[in-house]
């Protein structure tokens, strides 16, 4: 089931009619060539010391759109910004409407609404200048060679018909020290499109997509380039209606695998899973770094590859369309 909002024209009303939040789409506009970053956050304050800094180095320009945040998110993203010296790239704006929230919610909700996920998501990225957009979520680490990569790819991007899968691996933040990372999921999902109408935002059952044509180029980041902060102390799936939400469809098997990793460790029980791919991390005596560092700089980097089990791999469109032609006869 999808629903796609009107892209003809220059611009798009929401159902409420309230004009300041009507989406202008950004190829009704002239576009400069690069790649621009949205983060669509909430109460992501304690992240974005390690998640802004790379963005910025990355790309053309970052907007950070904050929903309601009640931690001063938007002040500690422009104060990041500022210590990197890269302040000029960020813009910050704010969505004041209540969201829907995954799973049934969502799919009751009217895409051309201001409280869709749809509607919010196509708003946020019309703010882009840009001809490339990636969309990025404000718990989301790059690692160096992530960065590296991800600011090559920046400047190959735009004016191709290609789509960014963007792996992630979850580290779950007990301490300061101590973190637990899984990699018994291999999950890469597409996170950047071209800015034009071919590739719109559409409302789809548990959460909102972005559509693109048939036979585009599919780039993928190599697995270890990019780390989803989950923090043992906080609630980690209030942007879901409820835990039954993702509790049967095939669609969210990588959030039914969050959700028992989280509960189990928040009640200290993480050894059993050990045979499947979580690690536990803690920073060795003697050093100062937060465990978000260590994993970054020092265990990832001298981590063996393949990170994960090839076997639990999660295929893309482009590798189920390549291995079905390898199983043609020729």
């Amino acid at each position: 089931m999808t629903a796609v909002l009107g892209t003809a024209g220059a611009s798009a009303a929401n159902r409420e009619g309230d004009a300041d939040y009507d989406i202008v789409w950004p190829w009704s506009r002239r576009q400069r060539p690069g790649t621009g970053i949205v983060l669509r956050v909430k109460d992501e304050a304690r992240s974005l010391p390690w998640v802004l800094p790379p963005l910025l180095r990355t790309a053309t320009e970052v907007v950070l759109v904050d929903n309601g945040s009640t931690d001063g998110t938007p002040d500690v993203a422009r104060r990041v910004a500022d210590a990197t010296g890269l302040g000029g790239k960020l813009t910050v704006t704010e969505y004041p409407f209540q969201v829907s929230r995954c799973g049934p919610e969502h799919l009751y909700t009217p895409a051309d609404s201001v409280h869709s996920l749809v509607w919010f998501y196509s708003w946020s990225f019309a703010h882009l200048s840009t001809t490339y957009s990636v969309k990025w979520d404000g718990d989301m680490v790059l690692t160096r060679e992530g960065e590296e990569l991800l600011r090559e790819l920046a400047w190959r991007l735009p004016g191709r018909e290609a789509v960014l899968y963007v792996p992630r691996h979850s580290l779950y933040v007990e301490s300061d020290r101590v973190a637990y990372l899984d990699l018994g999921l291999f999950n890469a999902e597409p996170f950047g499109y071209p800015m034009s109408p071919a590739y719109p935002h559409v409302k789809a059952f548990e959460w909102e997509l972005r559509i693109h044509p048939e036979g585009v180029d599919h780039v993928k980041l190599p697995e270890g380039t990019c780390l989803e902060l989950k923090y043992l102390d906080s609630d980690e799936f209030a942007h879901w209606t409820d835990v039954d939400a993702f509790a049967t469809s095939l669609r969210t098997r990588r959030k039914r695998r969050e959700h028992r990793l989280f509960t189990d460790l928040v009640e200290g029980r993480w050894e059993e899973h050990a045979a499947s791919g979580l690690h536990r991390i803690e920073v060795p005596a003697g050093s100062g770094a937060h465990v978000v560092d260590h994993v970054t700089e020092v265990w990832l980097p001298a981590a063996p590859r393949p990170l994960v089990d090839p076997a639990l791999r999660r295929l893309t469109s482009q590798d189920r369309a390549r291995g079905r032609r390898q199983q043609e006869p020729t």
